[in-house]
């Protein structure tokens, strides 16, 4: 049988869920957008009158104010969106259990056995759009095709609140003169490397050799050579799976550049509490760390370097972490923006032994690992501020950056939308 797959896109979600709380927004150009006193200000959603002054999601706040100057801005909920993405996913789940987020307003369904009871694709596409508005008062557009890849590129075809088809049959006629760069899979790199070589339409890619693109793209050529000829054959995941969680991070924008080690020490130190809390949360251990700065000019540089045990442990992620900063950074520029991520995870187990280096102290490492569950336990229950390092007290760039949110998928949420 052949597969039936949905792709649903809730249309300018976060923008879309603050008209609907604050009625007064309707009709008006507003943008939902981060905090210009933590230097988190861009657009992260716009509603449809914003886009028509073509106000853009990731500009700066002045840059969409320059284009728009009646521009009304308010600042993100995530709460309340993650409370409408569930609303819409229950009403998802009353025609299919083999739903797979991709993000907080994307969602692919798996209809090929629903058609027996509700009709064709098309059919379950038009009743969902018409039960999305009434029952949560958002819209959305859905692309309706044979496999995952062609169904999110239907859904990106016509906004918003509309229902395109890709059908099997016809897919080379209906978007093959699209830009490759629509496609799912294609990014900037790829589609600089297509234009080279004079590949720029769907059509084109689809027609292409294969192997050259494998050999000079790697496994992303054969893949999106397969996409763009519609062999994407992934499954749609059950909604009560879980990708397994390959990295927990944590990063933050500071509210000035900064420009000496002590000041970044403290900004990773911050982090680091975080990043811990959430392995424990998840039985995990670090067994590598990871950071990327982003310095004032906007250039972003990665290394990562393994521990030598695994850990969960605050100070030992921060102490790597600092010393991969130590060792990486010239100071060529200040620092606007630090993130550190633990890689190489590892499932905690308390009976399992672990290789220790020859002159390590093994008590000390438990004491350290006891003393900072009791701290987490403390501000469980008193506060997160009832108890914190003493160079964190006054330190004037922490900020409380919003951490990602795990979808039932693993699909991580990074706080943009429409």
């Amino acid at each position: 049988m052949e597969r039936t797959i949905l792709h649903c896109d809730l249309n300018s979600f976060y923008a879309s869920v603050e008209i609907l709380l604050n009625p007064e927004l309707r009709g008006k150009a507003m943008a939902v957008c981060g905090s210009k006193e933590d230097r988190h200000g861009i657009v992260l959603a716009k509603s449809d009158l914003a886009k028509k002054y073509g106000v853009q999601t990731g500009e700066a706040i002045w840059q969409a104010q320059q284009k728009c100057p009646e521009l009304i801005t308010v600042p993100p909920r995530f709460d309340e969106y993650m409370k409408f993405s569930a609303m819409a996913r229950r009403i998802y789940e009353d025609y299919t259990d083999l739903i797979e987020p991709f993000g907080i307003d994307e969602c692919w369904l798996d209809v090929t056995a629903s058609r027996l009871l509700f009709g064709s694709g098309e059919d379950i596409a038009e009743e969902l759009r018409r039960r999305l508005k009434k029952e949560v008062g958002l819209s959305i557009s859905v692309g309706v095709s044979f496999n995952k890849i062609f169904a999110k590129l239907g859904s990106d075809i016509k906004k918003p609140d509309a229902v395109t088809v890709i059908p099997k049959e016809s897919f080379r006629e209906r978007i093959g003169g699209l830009p490759a760069s629509d496609m799912l899979g294609v990014g900037r790199a790829a589609m600089k490397f297509l234009n080279d070589y004079g590949i720029r339409t769907i059509n084109q890619l689809a027609d292409a050799d294969a192997a050259f693109l494998e050999e000079k793209l790697g496994k992303c050529g054969r893949q999106i050579w397969e996409y763009a000829n519609g062999l994407d054959i992934s499954p749609v995941r059950h909604m009560s799976l879980c990708e397994p969680i390959k990295s927990v991070g944590h990063g933050t924008t500071c509210i000035t550049d900064i420009y000496t080690t002590e000041e970044v020490r403290q900004v990773i130190l911050g982090l680091s509490q975080d990043i811990a809390k959430r392995l424990r949360k998840y039985k995990l251990r670090a067994g590598g760390v990871q950071i990327a700065i982003k310095d004032n000019a906007l250039q972003v540089k990665q290394h990562q370097r393994p521990l030598v045990a695994p850990t969960q442990c605050f100070s030992e992620i921060a102490e790597a972490a600092c010393a991969l900063f130590n060792d990486s950074y010239k100071w060529e520029r200040g620092v606007r923006a630090v993130t550190v991520r633990t890689i190489d995870l590892l499932p905690e187990a308390e009976d399992e032994p672990l290789q220790m280096e020859l002159f390590s102290d093994a008590d000390t490492r438990r004491k350290r690992d006891r003393i900072e569950l009791a701290v987490e336990r403390i501000r469980s229950r008193y506060g997160s501020s009832a108890i914190n390092i003493g160079s964190l007290i006054a330190a004037p760039n922490i900020t409380a950056e919003e951490i990602p949110n795990t979808m039932p998928s693993g699909m991580r949420i990074t706080g943009s939308a429409g």
